[in-house]
């Protein structure tokens, strides 16, 4: 599989995003182990995850556990493997999301990731979501700190516009690692995002990037292009999307979100794909 960067580190074209196994409806903890197998035998050197994807507030970090779990029990080598996760937002019960993006909040939630995980530094740590009740600026000072204390190799921020990526990589010294934001064929507001992130060599990585977990299975039959172009290719519709994302700057680096070891199979199979000029320009207008 190809590569890409995230700040000094190769990862695989093609991530994993965890949610799916951790949020209302996962599976079973044995088959989400073995979709992160999957994973790592198809060659994915990139995890996301989050302190807040959980089911409620007894089992904060589920994801952040479960990652360190199937890392451990994996039969080969993880070594490579950069596990992502985020802090700041946060859900207290019933199905409801809060934010805390408080320097103090996030430090303390970044030691409790560390402990989950079993490291002694995250390999990328992202602000989650901006709260509006406490300055940008100090959210993102906070991992700064985070930074130059060790406790984290790479800084990220998720659900950002252009201005506080801008601010972001100000405050880290030019070193934010990463955007995560929403991108997908249904999605395309975060463009101005992704273009930033290219003109400054930053990874953006397109979260939901098939649509999300209810709607990835029919995106075929919600765009045309992109059905018709994965039957003429014998090829999936979810592989054409990925492609076709891949394709927008080398910067790029989805992170579709799976729970079944045959769908992140299926994903992976994207980075190697190429689509032609006339094929981008349907899917563009799709």
């Amino acid at each position: 599989m190809q590569t890409r960067r995230i700040g000094d580190t190769n990862v695989s074209a093609i991530g994993l995003g965890e949610m799916p196994m951790s949020i209302e409806g996962r599976p079973d903890e044995e088959r989400s182990i073995a979709t992160i197998h999957a994973a790592l035998d198809a060659g994915v050197t990139l995890i996301d995850t989050a302190d807040a994807y959980h089911r409620d507030r007894r089992e904060v970090g589920h994801g952040e556990t479960l990652i360190a779990r199937a890392l451990a029990s994996y039969g080969g080598d993880a070594s490579g493997v950069l596990v992502a996760t985020k802090g700041g937002h946060l859900r207290p019960g019933d199905g409801t999301w809060t934010l805390d993006g408080s320097p103090e909040h996030l430090k303390q939630a970044c030691d409790a990731s560390l402990k989950r995980l079993g490291v002694d530094a995250i390999g990328l740590y992202q602000f989650h979501r901006p709260d509006p009740k406490v300055d940008y600026a100090d959210s993102v000072g906070a991992l700064r700190d985070l930074l130059d204390a060790g406790k984290i190799r790479l800084a990220g921020i998720s659900n950002a516009n252009p201005e506080q990526i801008r601010l972001a990589n100000d405050i880290l010294g030019g070193r934010l690692a990463g955007v995560q934001n929403q991108f997908s064929p249904a999605f395309r507001s975060s463009e101005p995002e992704l273009e930033l992130c290219a003109e400054l060599g930053i990874a953006f990585l397109p979260w939901s990037p098939l649509g999300g977990i209810a709607r990835a299975g029919a995106l075929g039959s919600r765009f045309a292009a992109y059905a018709e172009i994965a039957a003429a290719r014998g090829l999936s519709p979810q592989q054409v999307c990925l492609a076709w994302m891949l394709a927008k700057s080398p910067t790029v680096v989805p992170i579709p979100g799976s729970s079944r070891p045959q769908t992140i199979r299926d994903s992976v199979q994207a980075a190697d794909l190429s689509l032609s000029a006339d094929e981008l320009a349907r899917l563009d207008a799709a």
